[in-house]
């Protein structure tokens, strides 16, 4: 079997281990079946699709609204890599799952409207199959409506032609969309569980997700409510692209 590629931008080393962990666990991945780049470590290179079975993208700190003065060479780097990656990916309708991170780099490749207008603080919430959601591969096996982690400070605010919303919340109306066939993303965090969370509430806790004073809060609102569905879709893509 091909390998899948995750790239990833977290710069701090217990979160960024532990994301691969999740994920490795979410799609039930080898360590030799799913390899990781850190893309804000250095540059992410050549990337030959044909040596993969599909790429995923996992959380990040960077915001694609944030003002071009604001963004750091980093950042601005990354942008560019992941812009020509998608032309290409894109262009294919080549497996391509983007969480968070991932959704505001499909969502401005395609000409999203990417703002703060429906940021959530980190939480669970509930997220809702759209018709087309509940016909697609990754989502038909799941029920209509399943709990989903999310913290993040901008989210889609208006999708482009080419995208189709698979999965919507109350609070945030862009939950999951997909270009062409084969191209994904969610606004949440398909591969967390309560731990891992946990471990990014504490890493993250001056990054602007919520006050100094909230920190007892914001971790007794992860648990509010269970979330066993969305490592799911992970996995229904994994056994649908495995080539």
């Amino acid at each position: 079997m091909k390998p899948f590629l995750l790239l990833a931008t977290r710069a701090e080393d217990v979160p960024a281990d532990e994301e691969y962990a999740l994920f490795r666990r979410a799609t039930g991945l080898a360590e030799r079946h799913l390899v990781r780049v850190r893309m804000e470590a250095g540059p992410l290179g050549a990337v030959d699709l044909d040596d993969w079975s599909g790429i995923f993208v996992g959380g990040g700190p960077f915001n694609a609204s944030d003002p071009p003065e604001r963004k750091s060479a980093v950042q601005q780097r990354v942008e560019a890599e992941f812009a020509a990656l998608l032309d290409e990916v894109v262009a294919r309708d080549f497996p391509f799952l983007g969480a968070c991170y991932g959704i505001g780099t499909l969502g401005a490749h395609q000409g999203a409207v990417i703002d703060g207008t429906h940021r959530e603080p980190i939480s669970v919430v509930e997220v809702t199959r759209t018709d087309a959601g509940a016909v697609d591969p990754l989502l038909r096996d799941l029920p209509d409506s399943f709990t989903a982690f999310v913290g993040h400070k901008e989210a889609i605010t208006r999708l482009p032609a080419s995208a189709t919303l698979l999965l919507r919340g109350d609070a945030c109306p862009v939950q999951m969309f997909r270009v062409g066939e084969n191209v994904y993303a969610t606004q949440f965090h398909p591969e967390l569980d309560v731990d891992g969370i946990t471990t990014r509430i504490r890493a993250y806790a001056d990054h602007g997700y919520f006050a100094a004073h909230e920190l007892d809060l914001t971790l007794a609102a992860v648990r509010r409510a269970p979330v066993t569905h969305t490592d799911r879709i992970l996995r229904a893509f994994t056994d649908r692209y495995a080539r």
